[in-house]
């Protein structure tokens, strides 16, 4: 499923969430006004999202907040294992590095792959954070234990209509995802990456909460 095209000129991804007309998820809704309204296009077999933030999610002076990084990050690798499976994903943990502060008003991109030591309904993915060069500013590696829909619904708010709206929406996204992206997952590479002043701060997150998105 494909919208108009990215700012890029690449063809967005029409997510399966879009089919419920109250969906509100703060990364990727298209129709949350206070969210960061994400979209993805196909990456290789990943996904790409860019994106630009400005002042209401600063922290320092001219800095974006860090916390919005690992919610970017969070949103493409888990909408990615959505599209690769058709399964609802639920954060199990989330693993953060940052190299290089994110500026205010700067153009980056984040991609995304599904790592290759993923078993079973326990997936591993990472991402990268990168300026519109290259540069790599904040990398994330998380896990997230996959179910199916039916098996969700004690832990999201769908009624009946939805659910049966949503499950065609997410065998019609697996289907296009499998036919777009037959590559095998590949393994990170950050090759060239100059870290600033010594380690690069590293933050862990520990999740169980669910989500949809």
């Amino acid at each position: 499923m494909t919208a108009p095209a990215d700012a890029d000129g690449l063809e967005a991804i029409d997510l399966p969430w879009y089919v419920l007309p109250d969906y509100q998820c703060f990364g990727c809704s298209p129709h949350n006004q206070h969210g960061l309204r994400l979209r993805f296009t196909h990456h290789g077999d990943g996904l790409r999202t860019t994106f630009r933030l400005g002042r209401p999610y600063e922290s320092y002076p001219g800095v974006v907040h860090g916390g919005l990084l690992g919610v970017i990050a969070d949103e493409i690798m888990g909408n990615l294992i959505v599209l690769r499976t058709g399964q609802i994903p639920f954060t199990t943990g989330m693993r953060l590095r940052y190299v290089h502060p994110v500026a205010v008003g700067g153009d980056y991109e984040c991609v995304a792959r599904v790592r290759d030591d993923s078993t079973g309904t326990l997936l591993h993915a990472e991402s990268d954070i990168r300026t519109r060069d290259g540069e790599v500013v904040a990398t994330a590696t998380a896990s997230y234990r996959t179910v199916s829909l039916d098996a969700a619904r004690g832990r999201v708010a769908l009624d009946e209509p939805e659910v049966d709206d949503l499950h065609r929406a997410l065998a019609a996204a697996t289907t296009a995802s499998a036919s777009t992206s037959a590559a095998p997952v590949s393994t990170r590479t950050v090759a060239g990456t100059t870290v600033v002043a010594g380690e690069p701060t590293e933050i862990t997150v520990e999740d169980s909460h669910a989500r949809v998105d």
